[in-house]
């Protein structure tokens, strides 16, 4: 069956190590699009934190955000789908959370914030020099984000936790698949991503092609990390990239190149571009 809609995942699949689009990959989106493929985003991301050098692929119309917890018409700037955590859930997590002192993202309304002193001080959190220049670039500070996060507790998309260690990761894992109506992911080593009960890239990804009259059959979904899974499983063709996890190259019907190889360009031109 023809591929009539592309889904890609960014970090660690569309965009290399540095977390760039490189001109050949942007060429051959370009080139999808222009066949009338749709081109979607589906990423863990929040939306302010979208690349604008993928912003700037003009026949990429919507992005898949926060793990599935919103879909963005780019072009109208619009959000059209909403399947955000709900708020008695997220009264659970706040009690939780509230006992430790980790690095808390919360994402709202299209935005991510960062507790404020953590933000000033990400140096003492162990994350990457590359995490932290994401950060800078894409997290806004606030005075107890917690506190924040449930007073606007009806439209809180995702909520990310970023760890010094993984045994501290392991331990908090454990505790938040103890609560009920949410979901737990990962896209990176040091991170967990708590989203709602029903919230993935694949019900946001069935609800787009439902929009747009295309069958699950025709998607080539493209990944790498845990919060890939379900779009790759309800695709009619899941692409794992050469660097993926282990879990996601035995779901895949094709593995491609790394994403420093142009791996997510190649798999287009061989299926979609033929």
């Amino acid at each position: 069956m023809a591929i009539k809609l592309i889904a890609l995942d960014l970090d660690g699949t569309t965009l290399n190590s540095e977390g760039k689009l490189t001109t050949f990959t942007e060429k051959t989106l370009n080139r999808a699009t222009d066949k009338g493929i749709h081109v979607v985003i589906a990423t863990g991301r929040v939306c302010s934190a979208l690349p604008e050098e993928v912003l700037k692929v003009s026949g990429i119309e919507y992005a898949i955000t926060s793990n599935g917890a919103a879909i963005v018409n780019l072009k109208k700037e619009k959000i059209i789908y909403e399947n955000c955590i709900e708020p008695k859930a997220l009264e659970s997590v706040y009690k939780l959370l509230s006992q430790h002192d980790f690095m808390v993202e919360v994402f709202l309304k299209g935005k991510a914030y960062v507790e404020k002193c953590i933000f000033e001080n990400l140096e003492r959190v162990g994350i990457s020099e590359s995490s932290m220049v994401y950060v800078r670039r894409t997290r806004q500070p606030y005075i107890n984000v917690l506190n924040m996060m449930i007073e606007n507790k009806e439209n809180i998309e995702n909520i990310n936790i970023n760890f010094a260690n993984q045994k501290d990761k392991e331990i908090m894992r454990e505790k938040l698949l103890g609560l009920k109506d949410v979901t737990i992911t990962s896209s990176m080593e040091h991170n967990l991503e708590i989203g709602g009960a029903t919230t993935s890239k694949a019900s946001a990804l069935k609800e787009l092609c439902d929009k747009l009259g295309i069958k699950t059959e025709q998607i080539m979904a493209c990944g790498d990390s845990p919060n890939d899974e379900a779009m790759m499983k309800v695709s009619g063709l899941p692409v794992a990239m050469g660097n993926a996890k282990e879990s996601i190259k035995k779901m895949a019907k094709y593995i491609t190149c790394t994403n420093d190889e142009d791996g997510v360009a190649i798999a287009i031109e061989k299926f979609a571009l033929k």
